[in-house]
């Protein structure tokens, strides 16, 4: 036997067999019925492909117990008010109480105002949604994951609105807040106005606008690939803010309860994966391209 030809036979014997179960080179997990344990908890921790009659109904179905859950949470007026009372002294304490300027000067210009109270009843859901099926059809080895993220989130609001039910500025007594909605007759929020009776008034801590804003901008300027829409991801949570402030829906502290819940999301479905949600593959294993 030539000796080139031996060469290449022990090239040939030298290299180790593969593993059944050991990663292939997009990272999936190979097939095999004698998988090692670890690669079987990988399985369980990587993001399937999601299909769409399960998630349309997951979405409605949660967003429904959501409603349930915060409107039947008991009304605690005095509590609620005392609550807001004692913010509105810390920011003062602290020469950050900017809600009274910011509420009055915004609401001297009628078309600005207007426009934020039209904000503030629709784009909360629109835009949040419009993410939601955005991520659904172009990274749908991130979607689950992401959708986990705002689930989590939403559910310890819940807890938050139970547990420490606080007045909006517009609703407290002896502080001339302007409740807009009621003062230029807008329709479309359940905020205040004619809908009112319908929401829970005192389910203001944390706040969701920001908490749901704050995860459509992140997401936004993680994964999409124009600038223009980077910056738009950037910019719409900061919008939010001025609105809830504007509108007298919220104390700026309760945006720091909507972005400490979106953090702990965050956080848990790091736990999970074992990655950041916006650094998991774009594609499931199943379907990547």
């Amino acid at each position: 036997m030539g000796e080139p030809t031996a060469k290449i036979l022990a090239g040939r014997t030298a290299a180790p067999p593969r593993s059944i179960g050991s990663a292939d080179s997009d990272g999936a997990p190979s097939e095999g019925p004698t998988a090692p344990r670890h690669t079987l908890v990988s399985r369980l921790r990587t993001p399937r492909r999601p299909r769409l009659w399960f998630e349309i109904a997951l979405i409605a179905v949660s967003y429904w117990v959501y409603s349930l859950v915060r409107n039947a949470v008991p009304e605690q007026q005095s509590a609620a008010m005392r609550h807001a009372n004692w913010i509105w002294k810390v920011e003062n304490h602290l020469g950050l109480a900017v809600e009274h300027s910011v509420n009055h000067a915004v609401n001297s210009v009628t078309w600005l105002i207007v426009g934020m109270n039209y904000y503030y009843a629709t784009l909360h859901f629109v835009i949040t949604i419009g993410v939601l099926v955005w991520l659904y059809r172009r990274h749908p080895g991130r979607y689950g994951p992401a959708r986990t993220v705002l689930f989590i989130t939403t559910g310890i609001a819940l807890v938050g609105f139970y547990f420490y039910p606080l007045a909006p500025p517009r609703l407290m007594h002896g502080v001339d807040f302007i409740d807009t909605v009621k003062a230029h007759q807008t329709w479309g929020s359940m905020a205040s106005g004619d809908l009112a009776h319908v929401s829970n008034q005192y389910a203001a801590m944390p706040s969701m606008h920001i908490g749901w804003s704050l995860w459509c901008g992140i997401t936004v300027a993680m994964l999409a690939r124009p600038l223009w829409a980077k910056v738009l991801g950037i910019l719409y949570p900061l919008a939010t803010l001025v609105v809830i402030i504007s509108t007298a829906n919220h104390f700026w502290l309760d945006a720091i309860g909507g972005a400490v819940c979106l953090g702990a999301g965050f956080a848990v479905v790091y736990a999970v994966y074992g990655r950041f949600v916006y650094h998991l593959p774009r594609y499931p294993a199943t379907a990547r391209r």
